[in-house]
């Protein structure tokens, strides 16, 4: 019996997760997936939003604000990849600069700090790339950057060891009510061969007197299953363009452009792994797991980034990706507990800014459901977390001294990357370790570079098998049916 169940191991999850190990729970975290962060929280903006947007007194303005005001001790703490870059917010000729000037109030509303309108001016010594029709632009200087992969991952390791468990690979069938809080069916998704063949995972019950639905896109399912209070998650799609490191100094702000009713623009911005990132698009889409890009989205990013950015370098875009952001109609985070389902909370349209936000909510979720089951305060909660070891921030003397000792550094593995063996190894064995390829490369970035793993998958392959240890049969580009090893050449 768990006091606490989390469903979805995204960024949201894992946040609430870690918050709650802050208490003395028995807590578990369900995910379908082979991995954290596998859902939206892997496909994003990498965006740590200032807090001017959302309207004043929503919970995504509040939480906006306060969890990126959390990200630099966060950051510290968890060892996240994070750079407080600034944002800007460009006008053209051709729009109405009285809507920087809403911006800027609804920002100073939300309590957002040193926000300030510039003139053209003063933006091209800051931005030389900055489109020839831009004329002014509002300044967020708390708006960042951060590695969504880290983030998350930071999270769930850190509640791991503190004790709450994960069920990975592991899909809720259904919700039922009982006399002690929920009964939770679920069912073991199986992965590589055995996926192939088409089997399925046996059923089996979770017992819990809590729930906190996480469930990105599909909040609302669960949420329907247990409540009357029906609430419908649109899935909205954005498609991305991530260009090469030698377009990373392009720019060195987040460019927005001015907002619509459908989100904040198509953005160019650096990453905190020293790429360039161009997109979302936005769109509305039935089906919850279209995480496909399009020809028409991508040829639109091309057209619409050159608003705001000219020349654009898209000759070197690397890859595209698309992410699904869960979209509520009253267009604010539905955070509370179901008034007909006692015990049963809802972090739910959780779209932009939810990864700003996922700090802060973390805090909210885990402070009601403390309350609701009267818990203490975990004397022993550990509350840092250290991460994948970068031997580039190394001195030449103390790369050499780390190969001494553990000659797997020495190795390189992924060539455009430069990511070693030793830290592929540490990527297997820390704790909710990877066990595919995606799992290695968003733990390391090895299979990241220019030719997107077409040179490493191989030897990562071989690491995995070895270091699980696992069968080629069954190891996975990232999870399910991605199996890689079908068969021997011979007998196909």
């Amino acid at each position: 019996m768990y006091d606490v169940a989390i469903i979805g191991a995204g960024v949201v999850g894992s946040a609430i997760a870690r918050e709650l190990a802050k208490y003395q729970v028995n807590a578990c975290v369900i995910e379908r997936d082979e991995d954290v962060c596998c859902g939206t929280s892997k496909a994003n903006s990498a965006i740590i939003h200032a807090g001017f947007d959302a309207t004043p007194g929503t919970l995504k303005a509040k939480l906006n604000v306060k969890g990126n005001a959390m990200m630099d001790e966060l950051s510290k703490e968890l060892d996240i990849p994070f750079k407080r870059n600034g944002s800007l917010v460009v006008c053209t000729k051709d729009q109405d600069p009285s809507g920087l000037e809403k911006l800027l109030e609804k920002g100073k509303a939300n309590g957002v700090p040193d926000l300030k309108i510039l003139q053209r001016d003063e933006l091209i010594k800051m931005e030389p790339n900055l489109a020839e029709d831009v004329t002014c632009a509002l300044l967020a200087p708390t708006g960042g950057i951060v590695c969504p992969f880290h983030m998350t991952m930071a999270f769930a390791e850190n509640a791991y060891t503190n004790g709450v468990e994960f069920f990975l690979n592991t899909e809720v069938k259904s919700i039922e009510k009982a006399p002690y809080g929920y009964t939770i069916t679920v069912s073991k998704n199986p992965v590589g061969a055995d996926a192939l063949k088409g089997k399925s995972g046996d059923l089996s019950t979770i017992e819990t007197k809590t729930i906190v639905n996480a469930a990105g896109v599909y909040a609302d399912v669960f949420n329907n299953m247990v409540s009357n209070e029906k609430i419908n998650i649109v899935a909205r799609k954005g498609e991305y363009m991530l260009l090469d490191k030698t377009a990373g100094n392009h720019v060195s702000h987040t460019i927005f452009q001015l907002p619509s009713k459908m989100g904040k623009g198509v953005l160019v911005t650096p990453t905190v792994h020293g790429n360039l990132l161009v997109g979302p698009t936005a769109i509305d889409v039935d089906n919850k797991e279209a995480v496909n890009t399009t020809a028409d989205g991508l040829d639109s990013l091309s057209a619409t980034c050159s608003i705001s950015v000219k020349n654009v370098p898209l000759r070197q875009v690397i890859t595209s990706f698309a992410g699904l952001r869960a979209h509520e109609a009253k267009d604010d985070f539905i955070i509370r507990e179901a008034s007909d389902a006692e015990g049963f909370f809802n972090a739910a349209g959780i779209e932009s800014p939810g990864l700003s936000s996922a700090p802060a909510i973390g805090v909210m979720v885990a402070e009601m459901v403390a309350a609701k089951l009267n818990l203490d305060k975990n004397p022993n909660f550990i509350g840092t977390r250290k991460g994948i070891l970068n031997p580039n921030t190394l001195t030449m003397e103390e790369r050499n001294q780390l190969i001494k000792e553990q000659p797997a550094y020495g190795n390189i593995i992924c060539r455009c990357e430069m990511i070693t063996e030793g830290e592929i190894l540490d990527a297997i064995h820390r704790p909710l370790g990877a066990r595919s390829l995606d799992g290695v490369k968003r733990r390391t970035r090895a299979g990241m570079g220019r030719c997107q793993a077409g040179f490493c998958s191989p030897r990562t392959m071989e690491i995995l098998e070895r270091e699980v240890p696992m069968s080629m049969y069954d190891i996975t580009k990232n999870g399910g049916k991605s199996a890689f090893v079908v068969g021997l050449n011979k007998e196909i």
